[in-house]
């Protein structure tokens, strides 16, 4: 097995771009991880990267031989499922990605439960609200809050999220209540602005009795962290777009109120997004089964802590 956790190795520092970030994720040293990628360079006779002070970046030999190991490995996965108890005895690394705001959460707090329900399977947690590139990082699994564009993925869609505009009363007792998005315009109202590389909220989509219209809104504060966002609305710096499940407690003790209402934003789809070639993968399939019937249950205790 030795071979093979040197081609993993390979295959972390390759998706990762870093020796030290990929012996962190094996759970090993960066000088470990220097040591395996040298062996393997020397196997087969070329260089795999080419290592600066400053940076680490794979040669064409590196790039070719990249494409290859991630067959040899989902080959070795798919082969071990094959002759193994998968309902008694999965074994393996599952990589997750998913939003802060999800992670946080929906999925973190249920990692230990299933651990302890199948404790041969490992759980590599990445919580990011920026863009995640399946392939290129090598994720098993990502969970995505939001519209999804056009995708070569397989996306199982898990909850339809409602949303809402909200506010702190002390914000709406100095600048009023808006009726709808027309007024948030119009009134020049402060909203909070989610923006991170890749993202698409310089807009608020919201149903009008036309149809959905985007309005252009503009504010002083602005944040890559969901959570950030929750913070100013509170502090009364503005008005927010919240999902109502992060906002559920908030509203319900009267810390935010909901604005707008004429004209509420568009729910949002909650899926989870893997590889078509990962489909045969039954660790996949139970984490996701798992995730997604306790997400479930806890979209509706939101939804139900949201009422006042």
């Amino acid at each position: 097995m030795s071979y093979v956790n040197t081609i993993r190795m390979f295959v972390r520092v390759y998706e990762l771009g870093s020796m030290s970030a990929a012996a962190r994720d094996q759970r090993t040293s960066p000088a470990v991880a220097s040591a395996r990628i040298s062996e393997l360079e020397k196997h087969l006779g070329v260089r795999l990267f080419n290592r600066t002070t400053r940076s680490l970046q794979p040669t064409e030999n590196g790039r070719i031989f990249y494409d290859g190991a991630r067959r040899i490995l989902e080959a070795i996965e798919e082969a071990e499922a094959a002759v193994m108890d998968v309902t008694r005895n999965p074994r393996g690394t599952i990589f997750v990605a998913a939003p802060l705001g999800i992670g946080r959460r929906f999925i973190a707090p249920h990692v230990p439960a299933f651990k302890a329900l199948y404790p041969q399977i490992d759980v590599r947690l990445r919580l990011s609200d920026r863009v995640i590139d399946v392939v290129a990082e090598g994720i098993d699994l990502a969970f995505h809050l939001g519209i999804l564009e056009d995708s070569t993925l397989k996306i199982r869609q898990i909850a339809e999220c409602p949303r809402l505009l909200c506010a702190a009363p002390d914000y709406i007792a100095r600048r009023g209540m808006p009726a709808d998005g027309a007024a948030l315009l119009a009134e020049g109202h402060d909203c909070l602005n989610l923006r991170f590389p890749g993202a698409r909220e310089f807009q608020w989509t919201l149903v009008t009795p036309e149809g959905p219209k985007r309005f252009d809104i503009s504010g002083p504060f602005e944040s890559d962290d969901g959570d950030v966002l929750t913070g100013w609305a509170l502090a009364g710096h503005g008005i927010v777009l919240k999902p109502v499940f992060e906002v559920a407690a908030h509203l319900r003790e009267g810390r935010l109120v909901p604005v707008a209402t004429a004209t509420p934003p568009l729910p949002v789809q909650l899926s989870c997004l893997s590889q078509h070639r990962r489909l045969k993968d039954p660790k996949l399939r139970l984490f996701t089964d798992f995730m997604s019937a306790r997400i479930r249950e806890e979209l509706r205790r939101a939804t139900g802590e949201a009422q006042p």
